[in-house]
């Protein structure tokens, strides 16, 4: 990767990090569209804790400080690093499988 490339790279990270650990901040706590169409509709008490419930980064937040601001911040760190772990792990396989194909000739 070229020097450019790297710096493009690491200069979209620092801005996408900045934009979750700022935007997450303004977040509203009133319930999402499905929620809200749930308790319009008057079926909301029929939802059922799923599995995740107590998951790590469960409803965008974590249980690391006593501060909730930086455990949502925190939580967003932690969804940017999983997302781009998971889509570099993604482009990696996808680019090892197409090298080890045979190329094919075009006549």
């Amino acid at each position: 990767m070229s020097g450019n490339n790297r710096r493009f790279l690491l200069g979209g990270i620092v801005v996408t990090l900045l934009v979750a650990v700022v935007v997450t901040q303004f977040s509203s706590s009133d319930p999402d569209g499905l929620e809200y169409v749930a308790e319009q509709e008057g079926f909301a008490d029929t939802a059922e804790e799923h599995d995740l419930t107590e998951g790590p980064l469960a409803d965008y937040t974590t249980d690391v400080t006593s501060n909730s601001r930086a455990n949502t911040a925190i939580a967003a760190v932690a969804g940017v690093g999983l997302t781009l772990i998971i889509g570099y792990g993604v482009f990696w396989l996808a680019r090892r499988s197409n090298r080890s194909r045979p190329e094919s000739t075009t006549r």
